[in-house]
């Protein structure tokens, strides 16, 4: 039997009012399990494909199924219940006096109660080993903490589909050494927008390449790094073997 849909995109389109198109007809479908990276240059419109899946946005034209839900406004609570969103900046979602509470406000927010959700929290936060750091303010904690900080609340909820925005941007080696272990053994689908192409190399089967809101590749990893002179024309740095 084939691997359920996870995500599908049909004709996606999407301008912000008043402005210039962001994205312009993408279409790719992922399957449960599948690890695809989101690469592209500036402004290629990743972090907006990303927000239009958690239905921070809607698309001007095209359909989107998240999780399994097609995306109606009427059924966000049910895809961000099943889709885990970690942003860029580990701060937009670390904005509470500790961790535990920190990773605890989603599941309270979907009606667990609290003793519940604060041991849900506590649990997520020992298995990415800040266990002892739970009642420490994210202002407390190294950014490579931060960022393993951030997975915990999107994880905690147990998603079907993780969406990242550059999960290693500002880490030093060591960090990105922890994240790429965890988000190795994580069994969720996975869409990583990143401009670390040693962290795709690692983590990621499966490779999108945006540019100017297009979808101009969607093929295995190592068919899609091993193209240098492509990677070039589409702005992307060539990585090192």
């Amino acid at each position: 039997m084939p691997a359920r849909v996870v995500v599908e995109l049909e004709g996606v389109s999407f301008a912000y009012h008043g402005g210039s198109g962001v994205l312009d007809g993408v279409s790719f479908t992922l399957h449960a399990g599948e690890r695809a990276a989101l690469l592209g240059p500036n402004g290629a419109g990743k972090s907006t494909l990303l927000h239009l899946l958690v239905g921070l946005e809607q698309p001007s034209a095209g359909s989107i199924t998240a999780a399994g839900i097609p995306m109606h406004p009427e059924r966000l609570v049910e895809v961000r219940e099943r889709v885990g969103m970690v942003f860029q900046d580990p701060d937009d979602q670390l904005f509470l006096p500790t961790l535990v509470e920190d990773v605890a406000f989603g599941p309270l927010n979907q009606g667990v109660a609290p003793a519940e959700a604060r041991r849900r929290a506590e649990e997520q936060l020992g298995l990415l080993g800040l266990g002892a750091m739970a009642e420490r303010a994210a202002h407390h904690t190294s950014g490579g903490e931060k960022r393993k900080a951030a997975l915990a609340t999107a994880l905690v909820s147990r998603p079907e589909l993780l969406l990242l925005d550059e999960p290693t941007d500002g880490l030093d080696a060591r960090g990105r050494h922890a994240i790429v272990r965890l988000l190795g053994e994580r069994p969720e689908a996975l869409i990583v927008a990143t401009h670390d192409l040693e962290v795709v190399r690692a983590v990621c089967t499966r490779t999108l390449v945006l540019d100017g809101g297009r979808l101009v590749a969607d093929g295995t990893t190592s068919e899609v790094l091993a193209d240098t002179d492509f990677l070039a024309r589409h702005g992307l740095r060539v990585p090192l073997e």
